[in-house]
């Protein structure tokens, strides 16, 4: 088999029999640089690293990013406004934008930066509107319907493009809804974004609360979908915005963000590329999943899917005996499908065989093949004798010693 389309045979699709339609629009805003930030476990990253990181969300063609609340203090606004230098400066496609509070003291700052950068940054203005929220803050509908028209009245005002976000929205009751987005629509907001602050939706809740939000704010505005993990349903719950109607959903690189954090942006990419939903190059998304990781001081587990250490790491003597067979055939899709659902060549990286107790001796044979050492009977015996003794893999350099 040699084509993509005889090899496509190989593999039984179930997820092809009801294929999801693909969405009209599939937009990206990524939260790393302002949600992700507010992880408790998180250190904020220097102004280098945060410009890098914006670098390598516009190779990886993200569509928007929200580079901050310049409001939260002088650093913070400082650090905005070299990023959007930054964008102007090197010519990044990605559109920024800034989080807000339904307070004019929080939309002033992001008017000023556009103004210095002459860049255009878009301003996501947010309030509680949960009935727990409005207890526990004493609001009445009244008050939030008078921040609302006050912030986004301004901000349109302004000459700046602006969006409504109501947190908590996925705990939220109709009728408020209904009522606060159509304010804010009324007043100049040009997208609005149902936030599920505390992780609370299932897909069906979140396709039932698109199709509903869409049915208040209409077809010309710009509906968002902002996740988070709580419950472990964040990727699932994107997906089931998209399909309901949603425009962009939102991320942060591996998932950071309060508490468990939100949607993980590298995971929405990977998926979006596995249902074809879009073809571009991806080789560089571990190198933005581990700056991230590094800016921050949050690591990356080894098992997280695709960027982590053991992602394509097998030392299980049937798993690995067949991804040898397959490399022997010098057959890359093949070692790259046989065993594992995410085909890692799609995404810059490779399998891996590794030798420990639950190896076989075709893994030492493949070890010694490719570090161009004779495979004698005495060296794989040590090798392997060694590994079913060891409580864990054996590393390079103790297979080396091994074999010396």
């Amino acid at each position: 088999m040699g084509s993509f389309e005889e090899k496509a045979e190989l593999i039984y699709d179930w997820n092809s029999l009801e294929p999801q339609p693909r969405p009209r629009n599939l937009l990206l805003d990524d939260e790393t640089l302002r949600d992700g930030l507010q992880s408790p476990s998180v250190k904020d990253p220097s102004i280098e690293e945060k410009i890098r990181l914006l670098h390598y969300m516009d190779e990886l063609r993200i569509d928007a990013a929200d580079i901050g609340l310049p409001g939260a203090g002088p650093r913070a606004k400082a650090d905005v406004e070299a990023l959007a230098r930054e964008i102007a400066s090197s010519k990044l496609s990605i559109k920024p934008n800034c989080a807000a509070r339904t307070v004019l003291a929080d939309i002033d700052p992001v008017v000023d930066v556009s103004q210095k950068t002459g860049v255009p940054i878009e301003v996501f203005c947010f309030l509680g509107s949960s009935p727990i929220r409005q207890y526990t803050e004493n609001w009445t509908l009244d008050i939030l319907l008078k921040h609302t028209d006050q912030a986004i009245s301004y901000a349109a005002g302004k000459g700046i493009p602006v969006s409504y976000v109501t947190e908590d929205t996925t705990r939220s009751d109709p009728e408020t809804l209904a009522k606060l987005y159509r304010t804010a629509v009324d007043c100049g907001a040009r997208g609005i974004v149902i936030a599920d602050t505390v992780g609370h939706a299932t897909p069906a809740g979140t396709m039932a609360l698109v199709r509903y939000i869409r049915g208040i704010v209409g077809e010309n505005i710009r509906v968002d979908w902002h996740g988070h993990r709580d419950r472990g349903m964040a990727i699932a719950n994107s997906f089931a915005a998209w399909a309901a109607g949603a425009d962009q959903v939102h991320g942060a690189a591996i998932g950071l963000g309060e508490r468990v954090g939100n949607t993980p942006m590298d995971l929405l990419l990977v998926n979006l590329r596995l249902m074809g939903w879009i073809d571009r190059d991806l080789s560089r998304l571990k190198d933005y999943c581990n700056l991230a990781s590094r800016a921050t001081g949050v690591p990356i587990p080894d098992n997280y899917p695709v960027v982590g250490k053991d992602a394509f790491r097998t030392a299980t003597g049937v798993h690995a005996a067949a991804v040898i067979k397959a490399y022997k055939r010098k057959d890359d899709w093949l070692a790259n499908n046989v065993y594992s659902g995410v085909p890692a060549y799609l995404f810059g990286l490779k399998q891996k065989v590794e030798i420990g107790p639950m190896s076989g001796k075709s893994n030492v044979l493949f070890w010694l093949d490719e570090h161009r050492i004779d495979p004698t009977e005495e060296r794989i015996a040590r090798i392997f004798d060694a590994a079913k003794k060891s409580d864990r893999l054996l590393t390079d350099e103790e297979i080396a010693m091994l074999a010396g």
